[in-house]
């Protein structure tokens, strides 16, 4: 890509890095009306209180301020400083306290002395504050009582999320999701909604699609929990999906695989990487991670992978103040970008077809396709015949397995596959989808 779109990249990443992002609030609809700006988003609002599967739709949560001071009124801690300082969903209180009352209400990053930690409290009523070893230190050591502000409202407003949907020639469909809750951190958060959105824009650019694609920009967990509740009856058509997230640190690049290890959609990405000769660390899938665990949930078994640089919980500055305009680049974003473009243009050139007669083998006498004297056929383990290929072909040819992914499970190329494809076409034994 140009270094236009790098310099495109940076200025976003700027301007979408110093807000106070949450699971609710002003500073996500902010960050989806900026995102817009690369690529229209469609907003959505889910009120307050509403039952999502086995959750509820939080209240909304809003900050005018919060601080800890000394006696004399120095504010030591402050969420204005840095979003990062206050735990997040944090319930308000105005009081002057001890160290020992203050203490337990207070948090350091155990390895990392001079960075604030990113901690949250979205589902208990609790309060708290995130500092550095020095700003602990300096609290233990004041003489005098310590006056606590946190000046929060939880109230009935709803959960905010975009959705792009861009329509292909097929109603086959991609997922693509990205978390937009993230405040104050480069890499895990600004870098995957910034991705998504100039994907999203290259994808609206092509003068012709095969696939659908569903775009989404949800608060992590209880965002897509809830895209996927109020969307239950529209996402049948969804094949595969792609989870974007940590994708412009420094390090290299990473691929978590999906659910099922043998979908073809980890196919593409290893063929992508090796296409352009690029290393990278294969992680197998878990329940713990991003976004891709909710549509991998047995309601949806959506397989989802995801590409990386520096994944998550990875590199020493994860959930830090560390993670921050330092450690992530407009250039590194963009060379992530261009992976999953890479991936992209292979989906859309993957072909699909259906066996039209599923039920039972296909009497292929009846179609001039086997030997006129039976009987006499000893099968070989592993033989390419052409008649093997053809029972293959049509044994694994469902409408949801790409001819790729035959190839590959057969040990055999497309090309060698091809003329036998066209044969079964023009027999209406299978049909393209």
């Amino acid at each position: 890509m140009s270094s236009t779109i790098e310099s495109e990249v940076s200025g976003y990443l700027h301007r979408l890095f110093p807000m106070a992002r949450s699971i609710t609030g002003a500073a996500n609809r902010e960050t989806l009306q900026m995102l817009s700006e690369i690529s229209p988003i469609v907003t959505h609002e889910v009120p307050s209180g509403g039952e999502v599967f086995d959750w509820t739709v939080p209240q909304e949560w809003s900050v005018r301020e919060a601080w800890i001071a000394d006696s004399e009124g120095r504010k030591i801690v402050s969420f204005e400083e840095n979003a990062l300082h206050l735990v997040g969903y944090s319930t308000s209180i105005d009081q002057t306290l001890s160290w020992e009352e203050l203490q337990p209400h207070l948090h350091v990053h155990p390895d990392l002395p001079e960075v604030i930690p990113y901690r949250t409290s979205y589902y208990r009523s609790e309060w708290g504050f995130c500092l550095t070893h020095d700003q602990y230190a300096e609290l233990q050591n004041l003489s005098g009582g310590l006056r606590v502000l946190i000046d929060t409202e939880h109230f009935s407003g709803s959960l905010t999320y975009g959705e792009i949907l861009i329509p292909g020639k097929s109603q086959r469909e991609i997922l693509i999701s990205c978390y937009i809750c993230h405040p104050y951190m480069a890499n895990d958060g600004v870098s995957g909604m910034l991705l998504t959105a100039f994907l999203a824009r290259y994808i609206s650019s092509l003068p012709s699609r095969n696939w659908s694609y569903r775009i989404i920009f949800v608060p992590e967990t209880i965002g897509a929990i809830t895209y996927l509740h109020e969307n239950k009856a529209n996402l049948s058509h969804v094949e595969a999906g792609l989870e974007i997230t940590t994708i412009g640190g420094p390090g290299g690049f990473g691929v978590k695989k999906t659910w099922n290890s043998d979908h073809w959609l980890n196919d593409v990405i290893e063929d992508a990487f090796h296409h352009r000769g690029i290393p990278y660390k294969e992680y197998p899938f878990d329940i713990h991670g991003a976004d891709e665990r909710q549509f991998s949930s047995q309601g949806f078994r959506i397989n989802t992978g995801t590409i990386c640089q520096d994944r998550y919980h990875e590199y020493p500055e994860y959930h830090t103040s560390a993670d921050n305009l330092d450690l992530v680049t407009g250039a590194q974003i963009e060379a992530g970008l261009d992976m999953y473009i890479e991936v992209i243009s292979a989906i859309e050139k993957l072909d699909f077809f259906i066996n039209t007669r599923p039920h039972g083998e296909v009497m292929l006498s009846r179609h001039n396709l086997y030997p006129t004297l039976g009987g006499a056929i000893k099968p070989i383990a592993g033989e390419k015949s052409e008649l093997s290929l053809i029972l293959w072909l049509l044994f694994y040819l469902d409408g949801h397995t790409p001819l790729s992914k035959v190839a590959k499970t057969l040990s055999t190329s497309e090309e060698t596959l091809r003329p036998l494809v066209d044969q079964l076409l023009s027999l209406d034994l299978i049909d393209r989808t």
